[in-house]
C-alpha cells in the first residue's frame, strides 16, 4: 500500500470537484481524505495499492465536467501519517 498527495490546480473549488474526487476513491477502493486549500486548490490524500492511485491521478486530472483541471501535483505521504479508514471531504 502506499500513500500519494495530489494538489489539483485551476477551477477546482465550487465546482463539485471534491465530490468527484471521493466517488472516484470510493469506487476505486481507497482511503483517504480531500479538501479545498486556501489558495483555490484542492488537496487529496488517498492510500492503496498503486494501480488505484494510478487511475485516481489520472481522473484528478480530468475532474468533472464543470471543472478546469490546470496541473496535478504529486507528491509521496510519510508511511506514519494517520488517515481515516475510509475516504472523507472535509
Amino acid at each position: 500500500m502506499s500513500a500519494v498527495r495530489f494538489v489539483a490546480h485551476g477551477l477546482v473549488q465550487g465546482v463539485g470537484y471534491r465530490w468527484f474526487v471521493w466517488r472516484e476513491a470510493e469506487r476505486l477502493g481507497l482511503r483517504g481524505v480531500v479538501r479545498n486549500l486556501p489558495d483555490g486548490s484542492v488537496e487529496v490524500i488517498a492510500e492503496g495499492v498503486t494501480e488505484a492511485l494510478d487511475r485516481l491521478e489520472r481522473a484528478l486530472s480530468e475532474g468533472p465536467t464543470v471543472a478546469r483541471v490546470d496541473r496535478v501535483e504529486k507528491t509521496d505521504v510519510p508511511h506514519d501519517v494517520k488517515l481515516p479508514n475510509s475516504f472523507e471531504i472535509n
